[in-house]
């Protein structure tokens, strides 16, 4: 479909508002799941670290003590 101008683009028939509107929460949605999915991975990523931290500690005791 072609459009006259981009005034008729942006209105899209008259149903532009929703066609905007529509795009704008399907974007919206999508980067929240981007976000919470770098955050998730973040925390994820410490309590790694953190895991692999506490396992040294365990064997260094381990080592010490025999």
């Amino acid at each position: 479909m072609q459009f006259e101008s981009w005034q008729a683009f942006i209105e899209m028939g008259g149903y532009g508002f929703y066609v905007w509107l529509a795009f704008g929460v399907s974007f919206l949605a999508l980067a929240l799941v981007v976000v919470q999915g770098l955050r998730a991975r973040s925390k994820l990523e410490q309590e790694f670290v953190k895991e692999q931290q506490r396992q040294q500690r365990l064997a260094r005791r381990k080592q010490g003590v025999s």
